[in-house]
């Protein structure tokens, strides 16, 4: 069977020529995956390229309709073309779709969104040394992601930027050096979001314990904090100086932050991390 390693190293020999992107194989057409696809699309990737393997029907049809992608409930020989397979199945999922997927690919890319695989057991399952594990999180699926990513040696620096492309068209992406820093970005912000929900959630509860209905809460908290938030991008000021001017000596937020001082908020957050990191550990030995 030909290779079909991904097209962008022959930049070389194309010399001014944009080189042709290369075929994209998903396999799993879940929520991430799809907003993947959809980052490809809206950057202008010609739907004919990507492939999705997904074996539940209801979700194949929606994935379809969606992006207008040639959608499979199970590998086929067309996955031989793809230049770089993304994996985007459940952890405990991978296993079975390498053992189905596998024998039909050429020599591709693998792009792993699995979560807890490392990328050793990824290069022994996958018997191949070309590997970008990426940890995303779930405002990918609107455009805000923050995702961490980690190349094996056998991955070339064009093939890198590939994926950074990639990645980049569902938020912001940054390289790590190994599997415990993503590990820690797992922690940090692949978990992340679930500790924010958590505070807007408890936030709203309040909210509406000051006389506010549900939908009133729901919409002041998110105003709140959205503001709160662009106004923090707006300049490098430190977090900490931006809660000092909001904070009166002797006035409401002063008593407000102390409470939070008294549960011990800090320490609660920090322990959230540890934890979470912990367990990263736990499933990348697995």
């Amino acid at each position: 069977m030909p290779s079909t390693r991904m097209t962008v190293d022959d930049d070389r020999r194309a010399g001014d020529q944009e080189p042709e992107a290369p075929a994209i194989g998903f396999i799993g057409g879940g929520q991430m995956a799809t907003a993947l696809i959809a980052g490809l699309l809206h950057a202008g990737w010609d739907a004919k390229r990507i492939i999705a393997v997904e074996p539940d029907d209801a979700q194949r049809q929606k994935l379809a309709a969606s992006t207008g992608i040639r959608t499979l409930p199970a590998a086929a020989a067309a996955l031989a073309e793809a230049g770089v397979v993304v994996w985007a199945v459940k952890p405990q999922a991978l296993a079975a779709a390498i053992a189905s997927v596998a024998p039909v690919l050429g020599a591709p890319l693998h792009v792993s969104i699995v979560a807890g695989i490392s990328t050793d057991t990824l290069a022994a399952r996958l018997q191949s040394d070309r590997i970008v594990r990426v940890m995303p999180n779930t405002p990918a699926l609107v455009g805000a992601g923050v995702l961490g990513m980690l190349a094996t040696p056998g991955v070339t620096p064009p093939e890198r930027q590939w994926v950074e492309n990639l990645m980049a068209a569902t938020g912001h992406t940054f390289w790590v050096d190994c599997d415990e820093r993503i590990d820690a970005v797992t922690a940090a912000t692949g978990s992340g979001p679930g500790y924010v929900f958590y505070f807007l959630e408890c936030y709203q509860s309040a909210v509406e314990a000051l006389g506010f209905s549900k939908e009133q809460a729901r919409e002041l908290v998110l105003r709140t904090a959205a503001g709160a938030v662009k106004q923090a991008d707006s300049d490098d000021t430190p977090f900490a100086v931006l809660r000092e001017r909001v904070t009166s000596k002797g006035g409401t937020t002063a008593a407000g932050l102390r409470v939070l001082d008294e549960y011990r908020l800090p320490a609660a957050v920090a322990g959230a991390l540890q934890g979470a990191y912990a367990r990263a550990q736990a499933l990348s030995r697995t």
